[in-house]
């Protein structure tokens, strides 16, 4: 487990680019896990530059999106298919083929699910998994009580997690889905690599629960703990509520300074 430590997001969204972009240069058909929220807009939109701007080429690379709402079309202005063609899909050269979102209007959502965990297995498992981190600690939607073994499944959101998406259904909480399609901590944890960005003090208590407090099915993303090699990548804000921020810090430049020089 590595923290690193930053003073906005904008940095952290550049470390992140790094590491994807080091990762697909040396695996071209690097199998990306990926998020939504406003947290990996910023890496998404660096990495569409790069893309642009310096060829980092994403043809052979394999994606896997890590939720979806139930109950509203993939045309809506708040499905993540939608957030994923506008941020990030629409800008690169990923084949259409290559792009695994949870589909939301199938028959049978728990046929899906195990097929999805199938897809996952059989493009070899997932090299680097961006994560976010929602206010009472969780990852994908895998809410405070989700099983450490969990795998690909419906959910349904917590009161907090409906209240915290109202703000992109024009503040209208009984417009925002119950439940969704998720992967389970079990399936995130497989991830030879996580990366999980976080920004802004209102994540500060469950970073600091994630990153130093007990392991336990209250906080998912306390997991992570356990996971051989996750990157926190955070800002100033949103580690502040950490007793060792010192440490990770200096912890960081020496890595930097010894282990992996510019």
């Amino acid at each position: 487990m590595e923290v690193i430590i930053q003073q906005n997001s904008q940095q952290l969204s550049v470390i992140a680019a790094k590491i994807i972009r080091d990762a697909i240069r040396a695996k071209p058909d690097l199998v990306l896990g990926l998020a939504t929220g406003s947290t990996p807009i910023g890496l998404y939109k660096l990495l569409v530059q790069m893309h642009q701007e310096k060829d980092l080429d994403f043809s052979r690379v394999v994606t896997f999106n890590l939720d979806e709402y139930i109950g509203i079309p993939q045309d809506h202005p708040q499905s993540y298919h939608t957030f994923m063609a506008k941020h990030f899909f629409d800008h690169v050269n990923i084949p259409k083929k290559n792009q695994f979102i949870p589909q939301n209007i199938v028959d049978n959502h728990v046929v899906f699910c195990q097929e999805y965990e199938d897809s996952i297995r059989s493009s070899g498992g997932i090299d680097i998994q961006v994560l976010g981190i929602g206010k009472d600690g969780h990852i994908g939607f895998n809410e405070p009580g989700s099983s450490f073994a969990s795998r690909t499944r419906m959910a349904t959101l917590s009161k907090s997690t409906l209240e915290a998406n109202a703000v992109h259904f024009k503040d209208d909480i009984n417009a925002v889905p119950e439940m969704a399609i998720t992967m389970g901590i079990g399936t995130i944890m497989e991830a030879k690599q996580c990366l999980l960005l976080a920004s802004g003090s209102a994540k500060k208590d469950a970073i600091a629960k994630t990153i130093e407090g007990p392991i336990g099915a209250m906080v998912p993303a306390s997991a992570l703990q356990m996971h051989p090699k996750t990157v926190f990548l955070i800002d100033e804000a949103a580690a502040s509520g950490l007793s060792e921020i010192d440490y990770y810090k200096r912890a960081y430049n020496n890595k930097i300074k010894y282990i992996q020089p510019e």
